[in-house]
């Protein structure tokens, strides 16, 4: 059967990145599994950097999200407060917000009866053009004080700057890291940090000493990320083992992989195995899918511990 050039260049990349990821693997052993303290529950709280600890597993509102709504929020405030309180029950105990998601209300609203140190909360401040009302791009410290009121808590875990696309956001966004650092010394934040969508701002985060966490596009085959994996990978390692905690996102490709159970199941060894993924962010939206991920992250940690 012949291909088109853009069907042999797309099945290039994907056996490049197969190949590489079983190098990848075979070089390196399960993460954390040489300890006795290992543990195979899928909900496991985890070092998130040198402030936090949270689950392996957190639920996240950034699928397709701009403007204060996500795919989440569009099903509707019952649907949403049905899925995150499903996510609560199943063990998840990370929340991951924004303010460009528009999602405050909706995990506010979920866990009112929930006791506050039982959870970790994470937003983000927006700064770029558009995507939030023109009035409230303000500064962080403004913008955290808003953010409370709408998660309705005394304080938030951790509190990061969205989406930076550059290597010099160390320097432009000097500004709004000293405030958030102000906020941390009062405890109005516990940690703060960075969310990265380029490998640039991603070697930037890992020379700064103010990130305490990164949210950071991780999967095996690249999928949505911001390079190739073995290009993102060494970046992470850097940050990680500077003692900063990375959350993942794009797992599951944004969805890519949600049609394929054994490139799902690929994804999740793919980033515990890695060493440098703390705590994997999915957007669920139905139960099921809770469900799903959370038994394939229990196996992959089975397989691991049992080769360990």
């Amino acid at each position: 059967m012949s291909l088109d050039r853009r069907s042999f260049l797309a099945n290039t990349a994907t056996i490049g990145a197969g190949l590489w990821l079983e190098s990848h693997l075979a070089a390196q052993r399960p993460a954390h599994a040489s300890t006795s303290s290992f543990s195979t529950d899928p909900v496991a709280l985890v070092p998130l950097g040198k402030h936090l600890k949270a689950t392996r597993i957190g639920i996240g509102f950034g699928m397709r999200a701009f403007n204060r709504q996500s795919n989440l929020t569009r099903r509707g405030l019952e649907h949403a407060e049905r899925v995150v309180r499903y996510a609560y029950d199943a063990g998840i105990r990370l929340f991951d917000n924004a303010d460009l998601y528009g999602s405050h209300q909706y995990v506010a609203r979920a866990l009112r009866d929930k006791p506050r140190d039982s959870y970790v909360l994470v937003t983000k401040v927006w700064f770029h053009p558009s995507g939030i009302p023109e009035e409230d791009r303000t500064d962080a410290d403004k913008a955290v004080q808003r953010f409370l009121k709408e998660l309705n808590t005394d304080y938030i875990d951790l509190v990061q700057i969205h989406c930076m696309m550059n290597g010099q956001w160390t320097d432009t966004m000097r500004r709004q890291m000293d405030l958030l650092e102000d906020l941390k010394q009062k405890g109005l934040i516990r940690a703060h940090g960075v969310s990265c969508h380029a490998v640039s701002a991603l070697e930037a985060a890992a020379e700064s000493d103010w990130v305490d966490v990164v949210h950071a596009r991780v999967n095996h085959l690249g999928t949505k990320m911001d390079d190739k994996p073995e290009v993102v990978m060494p970046v992470l390692k850097r940050i990680h083992d500077s003692g900063k905690g990375v959350i993942g996102m794009k797992i599951v490709g944004e969805g890519a992989f949600r049609n394929d159970p054994a490139l799902r199941d690929r994804a999740i060894e793919f980033a515990i195995r890695s060493g440098c993924v703390d705590v994997m962010i999915v957007g669920f939206e139905l139960p099921e899918e809770i469900d799903d991920f959370k038994q394939r992250v229990a196996s992959t940690l089975e397989k691991l511990a049992s080769v360990a």
